[in-house]
């Protein structure tokens, strides 16, 4: 694996092949912000594909005071938010007020032996996942699927760690109470 400042240096030579690693090696992680932060819709590809363009155009101006991760990823959620902002669309706004959490949302039909006889634990918890907030959507996808710090992560999101934490730990909660509705009273 080449190291970053290697990868860097040769992307500014020119070296087209060396963007195409850094897209490979970043792509997950910024599809995980964007498909996270934006609504369902076409525009996701493109931003992501926008994240890049705007990489690419500002890489010499990275001075490695961070990992070049957590600096793409911080790019992709100014994108997102720049996005958002334009569609007058809200990315805070389906956060609790006063502390309180949102409601669980009525459970789908399905009971506990249809999810796990269909193998697909995995696909409830991700559409539990998608029904939460967009900031805790973010931040839970961040910590659990793309394995970033807290500190990244609070970097990332120009928030404070211990906002990043309280926000981790209400996503979890929420998620915790969600599934148990899922599968209260299906219990012999």
């Amino acid at each position: 694996m080449i190291d970053q400042q290697n990868l860097v240096r040769q992307i500014l030579d020119g070296d087209k092949g060396a963007f195409r690693i850094l897209v490979e090696q970043n792509q997950r992680l910024v599809g995980h912000i964007v498909f996270r932060m934006l609504p369902a819709g076409p525009d996701r590809e493109d931003l992501c594909q926008e994240v890049f363009l705007k990489v690419y155009q500002n890489l010499e101006r990275f001075r490695f005071d961070a990992k070049l991760s957590t600096w793409i990823a911080t790019i992709a959620r100014n994108c997102c938010l720049d996005f958002l902002a334009k569609k007058r669309l809200p990315f805070y706004d389906d956060l609790a007020v006063d502390g309180e959490m949102p409601e669980p949302a009525a459970p789908d039909s399905c009971s506990p032996e249809q999810i796990t006889s269909d193998g697909e634990t995995a696909g409830l918890l991700r559409r539990e996942i998608d029904r939460l907030p967009r900031v805790y959507q973010t931040i839970v996808t961040l910590y659990h699927l793309d394995d970033l710090s807290y500190g990244e992560i609070a970097r990332i999101m120009n928030m404070p760690e211990g906002t990043i934490k309280s926000y981790l730990f209400r996503a979890r909660r929420l998620l915790k109470d969600r599934l148990t509705v899922q599968f209260q009273g299906e219990r012999p």
